[in-house]
């Protein structure tokens, strides 16, 4: 069984991998480098402060960035206890896919995916009741994983679960994140 699933996540990698054009190679190299979204990543925090304003503004920047690190540390550890190599180091598909991109270290499970689904369900989670346009911010994290087979990084199972322990965090950093706030509104107001 679990050698069926890895034949088909190396098939529908390759068959993804193989649906890019040459002509966009470098819009997805762009995308793919986590430099790329500063921009949006300055948007978040200000919208944090917008909404938030300053005390509880900042209570809830530092839940972010602990949802992204612990994510990261967590990926990392992952990712060197599971030792899968990554498709582009992978000898046989060589000559079968594209490859834009050539990392050494491990491939399970993406640290792009896990990381952005991290933050992006972090923000919508604390900004959804003041807007709904924070749903938006979705296209980032599915831009960001679909960057990761077209320059042939990652299998489709990385992403997938990278994507699942990402939100799985956030919303665990989240519900501290409330706690937090909740008992520091208590300590203020009393």
């Amino acid at each position: 069984m679990l050698e069926t699933l890895k034949q088909w996540d190396r098939e529908l990698f390759i068959y993804l991998n193989s649906l890019g054009f040459e002509r966009f190679d470098s819009f997805w190299v762009y995308v793919t480098q986590i430099e790329s979204w500063t921009p949006l990543f300055i948007f978040f925090f200000l919208l944090i402060f917008y909404y938030y304003k300053l005390k509880k503004g900042a209570t809830v920047a530092f839940f972010v960035l602990l949802t992204f690190g612990i994510t990261i540390f967590f990926t990392g550890f992952v990712k060197d206890y599971v030792a899968r190599l990554r498709p582009n180091n992978v000898e046989a598909f060589g000559e079968l896919i594209r490859i834009l991109q050539k990392p050494t270290n491990y491939s399970f499970f993406s640290g792009h995916a896990s990381s952005s689904f991290a933050i992006t369900t972090f923000m919508v989670l604390v900004l959804r009741k003041f807007t709904k346009w924070i749903y938006l911010a979705y296209i980032w994290p599915l831009v960001f994983v679909m960057s990761r087979i077209y320059v042939g990084v990652h299998y489709p199972s990385d992403i997938f679960v990278g994507a699942l322990v990402g939100t799985l965090f956030a919303f665990f950093f989240y519900f501290l994140c409330k706690k937090v706030l909740a008992h520091k509104k208590l300590i203020h107001n009393p």
